[in-house]
């Protein structure tokens, strides 16, 4: 008999299984106040319990208008309406790093936000939800979770001297791309683990977003009872005779530098291919690298010496509780000596909602975690992601330079050929028929289908106000010639990005009947069900759609008709099925009282 992988001890049921559990935390942040909105019109008046739920405000700390900072008020009266005594105010931390002192080993943690997958270093299953779905644990206290296939990833060795956590994420990224491990749940074994702080597991932990994974975990082991403050702790592990999908071993030893390139996470290089390019923004900081061994790597660089001048360097802690460390270490008084601007624990440099939005023109080396055109707040800005020694070397010279002594000149050996961003002029138009023909478009992400700049400024349940941004990013289009019973056709990696919702509800609220993809990214999917979307993943569909071919679909049938010939599509689990039938999870809510 097959032993078990780490997802199917925690679920208690075998990889395909649709099991309804109810998570030890729920985290929500800024868009608390939205799912507020959708649960009272699940019928919600108290929550189903209060202590589950941990509600951070970082997004947009400190508010940058007055209509987010009416949302922080509005949070915090909910927050003490129904009694939530894990609550943290702006400029308290990042939810992720917020996370990281209530995780425990075997929780199931879920939250309203995609790298929620980070405290899979404290061996816990924590992986993303929207926003819909939320609501539905703020009203019911369970979810369901479809137990994932596993992928083992096996560390040897140790990683040199100068190279990090996120120079090893970055890599994996580059070697599987940003699909490589959709829907699954990534393994970290062998002995390499042993040389990984709780720090780097982090890091690296965070980064299972960025290849399509449910969630990523490390094990129960030493470093982590060392984490609380003991010799052991008793968690959860894989047996070692478990069944997995995938498997990759991997040797430290020879792991190098990389960064990701513009404009996708899955554009990797190795740091001496592009070195010697003008860089005129750094940041240092987010849920991915803005933890006091982050801070130290960056000040013993910047220690005695100045950014080049009319170099903007930004720094956040990841929570309060690591500034102030910072500030008792030295640390901040050497990044503003340096020249450097320090800022409050908070999100928005990485999305682009907060300060630090760059220039025009502008190449940005930051350590957050998407480098996706436009993530930053700014469509004509070039992202590079790259580890916090790399980000600070390079500020002394506003170019891409390598902290390791001269003489390097490796190269990354596993490059994905990169196809570009989908853009399509005003002239051109992807619609024949009722069809939207994206076949040809991988990884459309949610920035493209809808600004991070808007998550907070439009409801996540208002589809009329969604509409004129859907879709905005890759064709301009695409909202003034949609109607209802349109059909929509992708590639793959559909909907990767963050867990916002917008896109599924502007698509189902204008009536789409089916979006038919090649893979989809796990999120998306949910949130199609959640919204009541049909939402097929095909790749045989998608290859042998040609324009203008017509297409019928029979979904309790599993039929789909396109070009004289008839295809299968999967059938989904009962409950989720009546989701859909009832048009989505809020009016299937209602209907369960």
């Amino acid at each position: 008999m097959t032993g078990k992988t780490f997802v199917e001890k925690i679920f208690e049921a075998p990889v395909g299984s649709i099991v309804f559990r109810k998570p030890h935390i729920v985290l929500t942040h800024d868009n608390t106040s939205s799912i507020k909105k959708t649960f009272e019109k699940m019928g919600g008046k108290k929550v189903f319990d209060p202590d589950q739920l941990l509600v951070v405000l970082d997004h947009n700390a400190p508010p940058t208008s007055a209509e987010l900072a009416s949302q922080y008020e509005e949070i915090r009266k909910i927050v003490t309406a129904q009694g939530i005594s894990k609550f943290y105010d702006a400029g308290k931390g990042i939810c992720h790093q917020i996370v990281s002192y209530h995780a425990k080993p075997a929780q199931i943690i879920v939250g309203s936000d995609s790298h929620t997958c980070t405290a899979g270093a404290f061996n816990a299953m924590a992986a993303g939800i929207d926003r819909t779905e939320a609501a539905g644990l703020w009203k019911r206290g369970e979810t369901w979770f479809r137990v994932p296939e596993s992928m083992k990833i096996t560390l040897h060795g140790k990683l040199p001297k100068g190279v990090y956590a996120k120079d090893l994420s970055l890599w994996i990224i580059g070697m599987i791309g940003t699909d490589g491990a959709n829907y699954m749940s990534i393994e970290y074994h062998g002995e390499g683990v042993k040389s990984l702080t709780i720090a780097d597991r982090m890091t690296i932990a965070n980064l299972a977003s960025e290849m399509g994974a449910k969630n990523a975990v490390f094990p129960a082991d030493e470093t982590l009872a060392a984490f609380y403050g003991q010799t052991h702790i008793d968690g959860v592990w894989a047996d070692a005779d478990a069944h997995y999908e995938k498997e990759i071993e991997i040797n430290l030893n020879e792991i190098f530098p990389v960064v990701a390139a513009p404009h996708n996470v899955e554009n990797v290089k190795a740091l001496t291919e592009v070195l010697g390019t003008p860089v005129h923004q750094g940041f240092i900081g987010t849920c991915t690298n803005g933890r006091i061994e982050d801070l130290r790597e960056a000040a013993a660089i910047l220690k005695g010496k100045q950014v080049k001048p009319g170099y903007q360097l930004l720094i956040t802690p990841a929570s309060q509780q690591i500034y102030m460390q910072a500030i008792q270490e030295g640390l901040i008084q050497t990044f503003i000596e340096s020249g450097a601007n320090i800022l409050s624990s908070s999100c928005g440099p990485c999305l682009g909602t907060g300060q630090g939005i760059p220039a025009d023109g502008y190449n940005v080396m930051s350590t957050s975690n998407r480098n996706f055109l436009g993530r930053m707040g700014n469509k004509k800005a070039n992202i590079y992601l790259a580890s916090p020694a790399n980000v600070a070397y390079s500020a002394l010279f506003g170019e891409i330079r390598d902290p390791r002594s001269e003489g390097h000149s490796e190269k990354y050996p596993h490059a994905i050929p990169q196809t570009g961003t989908l853009t399509i002029p005003d002239t051109e138009n992807r619609k024949l028929g009722n069809v939207w023909n994206y076949a040809d478009a991988d990884n459309l992400n949610t920035d493209q289908m809808f600004a991070g700049n808007l998550t907070y400024n439009v409801l996540s349940s208002d589809g009329a106000a969604i509409m004129p941004h859907l879709f905005a990013g890759f064709d301009i289009n695409f909202t003034k010639n949609l109607k209802e019973g349109d059909i929509v056709v992708a590639g793959d990696n559909f909907g990767c990005g963050s867990s916002r919702e917008h896109p599924a509800v502007g698509l189902a609220y204008a009536g789409v009947k089916a979006v038919i993809v090649k893979s989809v990214n796990r999120i998306f999917y949910r949130s199609a069900i959640n919204q009541g979307l049909l939402l097929i993943v095909n790749p045989e569909v998608v290859q042998d759609y040609k324009p203008g071919d017509a297409i019928e679909i029979d979904f309790a049938a599993s039929k789909l008709y396109m070009g004289g010939k008839t295809y299968t599509i999967p059938g989904l689990p009962e409950k989720l099925m009546q989701i859909i039938e009832k048009k989505g999870l809020v009016n299937w809510m209602v209907q369960q009282g």
